[in-house]
């Protein structure tokens, strides 16, 4: 079978800009915007959010439509390309990375609410830029929905963002515990308060997004949790794209997410680390610049060793969901859990190794590079700050693949994230 379905209905399709763009076209215009990326890093941490231009010329290249279904405006492209364009981004500017990727994945997730949702939420232009967590909120049953309130931290890009997806439990009046809900809302529903005051990353603006009484209708409130189901078929969105790519789990978007941003980084602080190499020389006893210096030599090297195999890792990784996509949609082998979850392993070792590597780089790189504001300074603490996230808490996931293997439980967190217990028996 195939993910074009009878699902799908017969809605004007939204034009794509640059409708003849390819991968490596949106890949080269990531590279391209090094230079502007890189002389706005200190204005971006200042600010602590990506700047309204540099938004705007992220949306122009096309970055944020690179997962977005066709039919609504977008390339459609594959993950391998996903997973290039953010590494590049991120080694212009980490906070910027951040932003554009854990915004431009997230078209995935909403591929799964239901059509009436998404048909709403691109609009006429397919504009469509959603940070997404869960928080505290409750969401009260009401006629037509649900009443929302409550927080929502690490909004990352909320300042630039169209819309919002907020995780909610539900009040029930008897007592039963009901399928935590993920909720769409609009930008302009929630307000915005700044808490982000944060060793690193400090330009991702991951502010936190506060709902007070706001009414959510029953088809922007999917109770198919899109990160941890256990049958993708039974997404209500399935079948509404003919691409392969929405046949999988978002799950592994999300990891992807943050491999690439780390791998960007990563290569942010060689190209940082290379720069001092052929500026600085060595002192005592003979001067010697540090491109002749073995020391340095080895740490450049032990680097790149590091960051080469995590990119590798994660662009293998890509490639196998894509064909495990494949296979679920036209030859009816199910894309599993136990799959996903192999998946998420190796994305979870790709941000361990490009931390490493930045590690080093920081640490042989000298105490007038740790000054504060310095390119290898700001990309450590970024570096440090991505490591703390729930997703790369490793034990949680090892715990979790084996318990799904050996079958002594229910499927468990994937990276830290746990589903509800309710998850595994909603219809």
């Amino acid at each position: 079978m195939t993910t074009s379905t009878s699902k799908r209905r017969a809605v004007r399709a939204i034009p794509t800009p640059h409708p003849d763009t390819t991968p490596r076209q949106l890949i080269e215009r990531a590279v391209a915007m090094w230079p502007l990326l890189r002389e706005r890093q200190e204005e971006t941490e200042a600010n602590r959010r990506v700047s309204d231009d540099t938004n705007d010329r992220l949306v122009e290249a096309g970055f944020y439509r690179c997962l977005q279904p066709r039919r609504f405006g977008g390339y459609e492209f594959d993950l391998p390309t996903f997973a290039k364009m953010a590494i590049e981004i991120s080694r212009g500017c980490p906070a910027t990375g951040w932003v554009m990727t854990f915004t431009a994945g997230h078209t995935h997730v909403f591929a799964k609410f239901p059509e009436e949702a998404q048909v709403w939420g691109y609009g006429d232009k397919g504009e469509f830029r959603a940070p997404m967590s869960n928080g505290t909120a409750t969401a009260k049953p009401v006629e037509g929905g649900y009443v929302i309130n409550g927080n929502f931290d690490y909004a990352s890009g909320c300042d630039v963002a169209t819309h919002f997806f907020g995780g909610a439990n539900v009040i029930s009046e008897d007592g039963e515990q009901k399928p935590r809900l993920n909720v769409l809302f609009e930008k302009s529903e929630l307000e915005i308060i700044d808490n982000w005051q944060i060793l690193g990353m400090r330009g991702s603006g991951s502010k936190r997004f506060q709902a007070t009484e706001v009414f959510v209708p029953d088809m922007r409130a999917s109770q198919r949790d899109p990160l941890f189901p256990i049958d993708e078929r039974l997404q209500p969105g399935y079948g509404v794209h003919k691409g392969i790519i929405y046949a999988g789990p978002s799950m592994n978007i999300l990891m992807c997410e943050i491999a690439a941003v780390a791998v960007g980084t990563a290569w942010a602080a060689l190209d940082a680390y290379e720069d001092l190499m052929r500026a600085r020389v060595t002192r005592a006893p003979v001067p010697t610049a540090r491109t002749e210096t073995p020391e340095f030599q080895r740490r450049y090297g032990e680097a790149l060793s590091l960051i080469k195999t995590a990119e590798s890792a994660l662009i293998g990784c890509c490639a196998e969901y894509m064909e495990l996509c494949r296979l679920d949609a036209e030859e009816d082998v199910r894309f599993t859990p136990e799959a996903s979850q192999a998946i998420v392993l190796v994305d979870q070792q790709v941000t361990r190794l490009a931390g490493e590597a930045v590690e080093r780089l920081f640490l042989s790189a000298g105490s007038s590079a740790a000054r504060p504001g310095t390119q290898i300074e700001r990309y450590f603490r970024d570096m440090a700050t991505l490591r703390t996230h729930i997703t790369l808490q490793f034990d949680r996931n090892w715990e979790s693949v084996a318990r799904t293997h050996f079958g002594v439980g229910p499927v468990g967190s994937m990276g830290g994230f746990a589903p509800p217990p309710s998850s595994a028996g909603a219809t």
